[in-house]
């Protein structure tokens, strides 16, 4: 499974309609930590069968990373029942990002 990128438009639907964890990774294409953290968020989607993953550019949906208080990037937010559940920023292994879900 992958990481599908996610406009404002979709994101209703797919994150906070959802049945299941959604896990969230505000990026920007000219970030290096986001480039670096990418590798290990694909790692995640393998083993979090149980989830969806999604990728949101914040240059393409700032009004998105506002309204989720996307301060600095990356930025993971894990929603649960269509509510923020836990985040986390910052360059994280991927033991610390599999635990935003619990």
């Amino acid at each position: 499974m992958s990481i599908q990128q996610l406009t404002a438009d979709q994101f209703e639907a797919e994150v906070l309609q959802s049945e299941v964890p959604v896990f969230v990774d505000f990026y920007a294409d000219w970030c290096g930590p986001c480039k670096m953290m990418m590798p290990i968020v694909e790692e995640m989607t393998a083993e979090k069968t149980d989830a969806k993953f999604f990728k949101v550019n914040i240059d393409d949906n700032r009004e998105l990373a506002r309204k989720y208080r996307v301060m600095s990037i990356p930025t993971f937010i894990v929603f649960k029942n269509g509510e923020p559940h836990n985040r986390a920023s910052a360059m994280k292994s991927k033991d610390e990002l599999l635990s935003m879900f619990d």
